[in-house]
């Protein structure tokens, strides 16, 4: 029985949830408009009814299908017919995402699957409406060994110190890291702070054995590589 306040609307029934299922299963990847895909995940939680005005309601107050999956709980359920199985229902979807993708960083050196590096990160990052700066420290073989959250705030030294960076690789055995942190603005280009806390990192990293790989900004607009830009 669907949630109090979810969409129970009579629909074409188990005829349209059946068709849309075949779909899924033998169209591939493509096979359903993103929608539809929300439509299909509303199915466990709405039991009855039609979820296609549920799903489209969800694109368009959050634009997209990654913007509905990333969005926070009472974001969702603020959507008419969206209660708070149907809101567990997707959250339960993106963080499924993120763990396959952080296995696949976590299983492989990081510079030999650097594609499944930035998946990773914009996955988890690209998303976010706050600033947020992680250190991924890496052993000899270039292994994620730590996934360190420093903080949210404009990337600079009130907010980043270069020495504590440095000082906890050491305290881990790490060898190499690479500073991340995300552009709310949706544009990854690096600021004057961005490059500037980046090289006193790096020559921090020079001067006790640690070396900085590299910079990585993420943005709804693709990411940025100071190391690609030639800046570090």
């Amino acid at each position: 029985m669907a949630q109090a306040g979810e969409n129970t609307s009579k629909h074409g029934g188990a005829g349209h949830r059946a068709r849309l299922r075949k779909r899924l299963l033998e169209g591939g990847a493509e096979a359903l408009a993103d929608y539809e895909v929300l439509e299909y995940l509303l199915f466990a939680a709405i039991k009855q009814g039609d979820t296609k005005p549920v799903a489209k309601a969800l694109i368009a107050r959050f634009g997209s299908l990654s913007g509905v999956l990333n969005a926070e709980a009472g974001a969702l359920t603020d959507v008419k017919g969206v209660g708070e199985t149907s809101a567990a229902a997707l959250k339960s979807v993106a963080l499924a995402a993120r763990r396959m993708a952080r296995s696949e960083v976590s299983q492989k050196p990081v510079l030999g699957s650097w594609q499944a590096l930035l998946d990773y990160l914009t996955i988890d990052m690209a998303h976010l409406t706050v600033e947020r700066v992680r250190v991924l420290y890496l052993n000899a073989q270039n292994r994620l060994i730590l996934d360190h959250h420093v903080g949210d705030g404009s990337i600079d030294e009130a907010a980043i110190h270069p020495r504590e960076v440095i000082r906890r690789g050491l305290d881990i055995g790490a060898t190499a890291l690479i500073l991340v942190h995300n552009h709310p603005s949706g544009n990854p280009e690096p600021s004057r702070a961005d490059i500037q806390i980046t090289n006193k990192i790096a020559e921090a990293g020079r001067l006790l054995g640690i070396t900085v790989h590299d910079h990585v900004i993420v943005g709804r607009d693709g990411h940025s590589s100071l190391r690609a830009k030639g800046l570090i």
